[in-house]
């Protein structure tokens, strides 16, 4: 194959599972940690402006309708038309933050589900940033000619992270510590009402399709700043007294169970401190440097952010490396679908071209940034 100068997305799905839930019945959907409702979840919900999300629980069991591997399928399922046919794909690349099992990796699970012929196949772990991530690969193996139909996805189940039954084995051996609070420490409760589900999909191909909007790869720029920060949001593992993080190996089973390790968990202080510093301030200037950006010529800007909270930073923040972009131009479906993490990016652009308000030209900027260990993408989009 001949290396292509650019790649195209040409088609972009994405899947909310079941009916949304709004505020007052999310709990309801999750389940109690104890007998009391949790009294952080008020506080959370009127500062991230989440107003409705989806889960792939069933509202009445609790139970999952579906597993990430299945909702990721659905995903490029939906991908399919009448001149695409998804038997054709010869590149898979799928991130998630929680995938459904430890081993084998999320794509080839996925791959398993969709029972298509053979294909290069790879999962790229991470947290928001993990969707960003598997589109960089399908890009690189597209323009250089390793692949002329590549999907890329971004996924997320964290409802089942999140049901309250899971946090059981901890409350019942603190109870005496949990009386006076009774409900989980807050890194851990904080996310309950920040998290929820969904997948999205793209298909990359050398060239545009005929008959709908294409968006062009221009460049994709990803970055980490673990070698300045210590851990910040985690799963299967634990920060001892000193901070110093341990993986869940290290951890005996009952300690495992009695402390959450298993569970998502966020330092709430070390995130507020440092997100809009070390995933806008330090990173962006050089990507505006490399690439010659002018906050004039971007039509739509995309941040992912897990809250709306964050959005008067990142204005700031804009503002503070001199490319200010009003938020007239900025386009968010966080309030209506959630924080979708990995699959975010892909929800925000399938809703965006699903607007109607792109037209041939435009040029679309999308910020991801991932509190991990504080990574941050940027990728560069234009409209054909």
């Amino acid at each position: 194959m001949s290396e292509p100068s650019y790649a195209y997305i040409t088609r972009i799905a994405s899947v909310l599972p079941n009916a949304p839930i709004d505020n007052e019945h999310m709990e309801d959907v999750l389940g109690r940690v104890g007998p009391d409702r949790s009294r952080a979840r008020r506080v959370v919900l009127r500062s991230n402006g989440i107003r409705s999300r989806h889960y792939v629980l069933d509202p009445a069991t609790g139970e999952p309708r579906q597993s990430n591997a299945q909702l990721t399928a659905a995903a490029v399922r939906a991908l399919a038309s009448a001149d695409f046919d998804p038997a054709t794909i010869d590149c898979l690349a799928c991130g998630t933050s929680l995938p459904d099992q430890l081993m084998p990796n999320h794509a080839v699970m996925v791959h398993g589900e969709l029972g298509i012929p053979a294909c290069e196949v790879v999962a790229t772990a991470g947290i928001c940033l993990a969707g960003t991530s598997a589109l960089k690969y399908a890009w690189m193996a597209v323009i250089s000619g390793q692949a002329e139909h590549a999907v890329s996805t971004g996924s997320e189940v964290a409802s089942m992270m999140m049901r309250g039954r899971n946090f059981a084995p901890e409350r019942d051996a603190r109870v005496a510590e949990l009386e006076a609070r009774p409900e989980i420490a807050f890194e851990k409760d904080f996310l309950r009402w920040m998290l929820s589900d969904g997948a999205g999909a793209m298909l990359v191909e050398r060239s545009p399709r005929a008959g709908g909007l294409n968006l062009r790869i221009d460049w994709m720029e990803l970055s980490s700043a673990a070698h300045e920060l210590p851990v910040c949001m985690y799963a299967g593992g634990d920060k001892d007294e000193a901070g110093n993080f341990h993986g869940w190996l290290a951890y005996d089973p009952a300690t495992r169970d009695r402390d959450s390790v298993m569970a998502v968990k966020q330092d709430v202080r070390l995130l507020n401190d440092n997100i809009i510093e070390h995933t806008l301030r330090r990173p962006f200037p050089r990507v505006i440097e490399r690439r010659c950006l002018r906050a004039a010529d971007i039509d739509w800007f995309l941040p992912h952010m897990s809250s709306e909270f964050f959005r008067d930073g990142i204005a700031q923040g804009l503002r503070d490396v001199g490319f200010e972009i009003p938020q007239s131009r900025w386009y968010t479906n966080l309030s209506e679908c959630g924080n979708t993490g990995a699959a975010s990016i892909y929800i925000m652009l399938d809703g965006l071209l699903k607007s109607g308000r792109v037209e041939p030209g435009h040029r679309i900027l999308c910020a991801v940034p991932e509190s991990g260990r504080f990574s941050s993408g940027y990728f560069h989009l234009t409209v054909v």
